[in-house]
């Protein structure tokens, strides 16, 4: 089991997981590059009386954003899946530098071609793109698609490998 302790929530957009999660014990850090988001994140923070610290900082520079390092838990859900291919290292790169050893790794994302507008990514692009630094612990995919339309999301759990 997991505890508590300090939490990175890439793309963290208006809140709702950095909230969650600040809610259940996590000293929690929220990322976004659009300042409109974050400050709508903010404004829900503390209309939940939780404290959450939110950045505006690009998740491929967490490092020169200041944000810290050494956390246990970092949360993607549908930031990476979206990015070019240099961007996609250098958050890979990034995310590492910050994460503590044996920390988790949680991403969301849609595989390519499955949403529109979305690049989407396959859980072999984020094997080769994160090994050796992680390790997977487990894959799934959301069950059918909800009667809106839109395509299953896929789940990722990876471990940071002790430096």
């Amino acid at each position: 089991m997991l505890l508590a302790t300090t939490a990175l929530d890439l793309g963290c957009g208006t809140g709702d997981i950095s909230i969650y999660l600040a809610q259940h014990g996590w000293q929690v850090t929220g990322v976004d590059f659009i300042a409109k988001a974050l400050r709508k994140a903010r404004s829900k923070a503390a209309a939940r009386h939780v404290a959450v610290n939110f950045i505006q900082a690009d998740v491929t520079r967490l490092r020169a954003a200041g944000i810290g390092q050494g956390f246990a838990l970092i949360v993607d859900n549908g930031c990476l899946h979206n990015m070019t291919a240099d961007n996609r290292n250098a958050y890979v790169r990034e995310v590492t530098a910050v994460a503590a050893p044996r920390g988790l790794l949680f991403i969301v994302g849609f595989h390519p071609g499955t949403q529109r507008g979305v690049i989407g990514i396959t859980q072999e692009e984020l094997d080769r793109r994160l090994t050796p630094a992680w390790t997977l612990l487990s894959a799934a995919d959301e069950p059918e698609p909800e009667q809106n339309g839109r395509a299953p999301l896929h789940h990722y759990v990876f471990q940071r490998q002790p430096l």
